[in-house]
């Protein structure tokens, strides 16, 4: 069916404006979420100059929210890890901003450099770890926010999680000073 008002394939989108969709305010789609952490990631000034290094624990600051998502900014120095851990109903994706990291899950380990980027839904067992001697920065993106990390033991990582440490990570959450340092991070 060709009529006079059908596009043709070749053409540019762009050339008719008026078809496309005005832009979200926030994401609502993973495709979004991923989009939304390729933006920050290639904007330095959102972020670089806020980074911190803290060779005592982890550093991390919230660096947006938005209805149903929070944006995480995380430092890694040499040696620093996640331990084995999920994100309960929150999906999420994680960027390395600077550095590299290591992702270990049940399936093997994954070499994340500068510019990688993972997606994963609820109940994801993983463990992030900056095993090279220069420090590293990441990323997060929780939807909807994070409000529990649950603790695995690496003898068993998809089967069990450890109560007590379900608990004090929530508490941590739920208490952290999103601008400075606190309990168990991202």
């Amino acid at each position: 069916m060709n009529s006079d008002s059908d596009l043709q394939i070749a053409g540019d989108i762009l050339e008719v404006p008026h078809l496309l969709q005005p832009p979200r305010e926030h994401p609502a789609t993973v495709a979004e979420f991923a989009g939304l952490a390729r933006t920050v990631a290639a904007d330095r000034s959102q972020w670089e100059h806020l980074v911190r290094y803290d060779a005592a624990s982890r550093w991390y600051h919230r660096l947006r929210t938005g209805p149903g998502y929070e944006v995480w900014l995380l430092s890694w120095v040499p040696g620093q890890g996640s331990g084995l851990h999920d994100h309960g109903r929150s999906s999420g994706v994680l960027t390395v901003l600077d550095g590299a990291l290591t992702e270990r899950t049940e399936r093997g380990t994954r070499a994340l450099r500068a510019g990688a980027q993972r997606v994963f839904a609820p109940g994801y067992v993983h463990e992030v770890v900056n095993d090279t001697l220069e420090p590293a920065v990441s990323l997060h993106i929780y939807f909807p926010g994070l409000t529990e990390m649950p603790m695995h033991h690496k003898a068993c990582a998809a089967d069990r999680v450890t109560t007590a440490d379900t608990a004090h990570t929530a508490s941590a959450l739920n208490t952290a000073d999103t601008t400075g340092t606190a309990g168990t991070a991202k």
